[in-house]
């Protein structure tokens, strides 16, 4: 049994095939045919995105999502190319190969077997915690610019002219340059695009249900919008030629699964790569697991982040093998899978199949497919990314954090996006110190007769010259006892009369060595100064910690279970002239 556990818990796909049944095998089938529909052009269009041939998307959809069922936790989790990551592959592999070349092409499958590789060795080492340094400012900060970013990059398809910038002053600036040039057939397939998708997004399925469709399958449908502008728009592309009139199309999809092959084993090249491919794993990782984790909550299931790590890099080890680009799980993708009724990862296996078979077969069908219709579906997409709200909302709450998402916004959107997440990571760390330099901490005193003790400056409490009690909210370590000490200090020199100091130690999990060697020497300059220092509420962990120290020797004052009992006691001691 615990051999079977402990194999479960590295091979979760030994976990839930152990009871598959046909019941869900039918819902994992629905949902698979669902979802497979929907990606098809959605992996298209990322690999455009990405400065990467159409078939490159579909290349990435498939070994990716059946490595995911065998690695991953997450029950619904669907795993192929994303808007963000795909940006993120244009931004860092443009910069050493040439968007269109065949080493363009290498580069990009060299980043997914990198990304791959980081994860899973984070995955093994325990190492998820990692991506906390990417706090819910700068994701959110990051996303929502990245949002702004592709849907700009994404008007020169629209409006069939050319664009090669990335930042967005620039981007702004060429598109006006280049208005004149605008190529009204592609202009017209591309805005038209936008109306249908923005319409079906919005009213679609409001008509369906008024015409009697059951709900989630008028949800579904409306997922498949795009398929249906996408088959639109190939036969009116075909039927008038608008390929000789300048519509720009994909062209030659060649037909057949990718081979398996290598990635350039090139260190020059990784390490080139290294940070792109740190930045997209902690995005990727980042991004999986809050839908992976949402998506579980609803169903009253649980992930293992850790194991996810190990379940994503053998993703995109699969897709470099396979010919394709850094992958993470999706939200759309995702949420589709999940409302389809998909039960079990075999999901996400069986629309691999799915994408397959299309690759097999339906590639030929795909020659006159508009960039302009492509673009129109990334536009849609990315724009549910761009949140102003919580802008706002941070703005209200922390004007630390609203600076840092601010500054990841501008920074991506002005200067790109590895600056932009790097620039938000570097902020959010410093906010942290600053924060944890500078302890709260509170005087605090009797509420009433009862046994509570609250912040003067909040409460009605009672207090007594002679005693100074003291709350410390946090673990105290090197880089905020000096600033400790320094406040109390000003408080014993303010209060003539105090006798007693009582440190109220409720919220202090952990003393290191420095803060130790610090109280020591406050209790010898109180105690010099005619004063006991004395400690209340130590948590059992950071008193045996102590007591293998010198300090409880030497402490001038008692360790006191409440500060009830402190206050109290001392109270007695000063008015009986102790």
């Amino acid at each position: 049994m615990a051999r079977h556990w402990k194999a479960g818990k590295y091979l979760p796909i030994l976990d839930w095939s152990s009871d598959y049944s046909r019941e869900k095998f039918s819902s994992d089938a629905i949902a698979a045919v669902i979802v497979t529909i929907m990606l098809i052009p959605q992996s298209l269009a990322y690999a455009l995105l990405a400065g990467l041939p159409a078939e490159v998307g579909l290349y990435a959809s498939i070994a990716p999502l059946v490595f995911y069922a065998i690695f991953g936790t997450s029950r619904t989790l669907s795993v192929g190319p994303v808007a963000v990551v795909s940006l993120m592959t244009l931004t860092s592999v443009s910069l050493i190969a040439e968007p269109g070349t065949i080493g363009y092409l290498e580069t990009a499958i060299a980043l997914a077997f990198l990304s791959g590789l980081i994860m899973v060795v984070m995955g093994l080492l325990k190492m998820g915690f990692i991506a906390n340094f990417l706090s819910h400012p700068v994701i959110s900060g990051f996303i929502t610019a990245s949002g702004i970013l592709i849907a700009f990059s994404q008007l020169k398809h629209i409006l069939g002219i050319e664009i090669s910038a990335h930042t967005i002053h620039e981007q702004v600036g060429e598109l006006l340059s280049q208005l004149s040039n605008v190529n009204v057939p592609t202009a017209t397939i591309g805005i038209s695009s936008l109306i249908f998708l923005f319409w079906a997004r919005r009213s679609l399925g409001k008509l369906l249900v008024s015409i009697h469709i059951e709900k989630k399958l008028a949800g579904s449908l409306v997922k498949a919008g795009p398929v249906v502008i996408v088959i639109i728009s190939i036969i009116m592309t075909a039927a008038w030629a608008l390929d000789q009139e300048g519509v720009k199309i994909v062209g030659a999809i060649p037909a057949g699964l990718p081979d398996i092959t290598m990635p350039i084993l090139d260190m020059e090249i990784f390490t080139k790569l290294f940070m792109a491919a740190l930045l997209i794993s902690l995005v990727g990782y980042v991004e999986s697991v809050s839908v992976g984790q949402t998506l579980a909550a609803k169903r009253r299931q649980k992930i293992d982040p850790n194991q996810e790590l190990v379940a994503l890099g053998f993703s995109n080890i699969g897709s470099s093998i396979s010919g394709g680009y850094p992958v993470t799980g999706g939200f759309s993708r995702s949420v589709v899978n999940f409302d389809a009724g998909a039960e079990t990862p075999a999901a996400g296996a069986m629309t691999a199949l799915g994408i397959a078979l299309a690759t097999l077969f339906l590639t030929p069908f795909l020659y006159y497919l508009p960039n302009a219709t492509l673009a129109a579906t990334i536009i849609v997409a990315v724009l549910s990314l761009v949140q102003f709200k919580p802008i706002i909302d941070t703005w209200k709450y922390s004007k630390g954090d609203f600076f840092t998402m601010l500054a990841t916004i501008v920074l991506t959107l002005f200067e790109g996006v590895e600056i932009g997440i790097a620039a938000g990571v570097i902020l959010s760390l410093a906010i942290f110190l600053k924060r944890t330099t500078n302890p709260h901490y509170a005087i605090v005193g009797q509420v009433g007769n009862t046994e509570h003790f609250r912040n003067v400056k909040r409460h009605v409490v009672r207090t007594i010259p002679e005693i100074l009690s003291i709350r410390i909210d946090g673990s105290l370590y090197f880089a905020n006892i000096r600033y400790l000490e320094n406040c109390i200090a000003a408080h014993v020199a303010d209060n003539k009369a105090c006798k007693h100091v009582i440190l109220q130690c409720s919220a202090v999990n952990f003393i290191d060595i420095s803060a130790l060697e610090s109280l020591e020497m406050m209790n010898d300059r109180l105690n010099d100064s005619g004063i006991k220092l004395h400690l209340s509420e130590v948590k059992g962990p950071v008193e045996d910690r102590l007591q293998k120290s010198q300090f409880m020797d030497h402490l001038s004052g008692r360790v006191f279970l409440s500060q009830y009992d402190a206050f109290t006691t001392l109270s007695n001691e000063v008015s009986q002239g102790y």
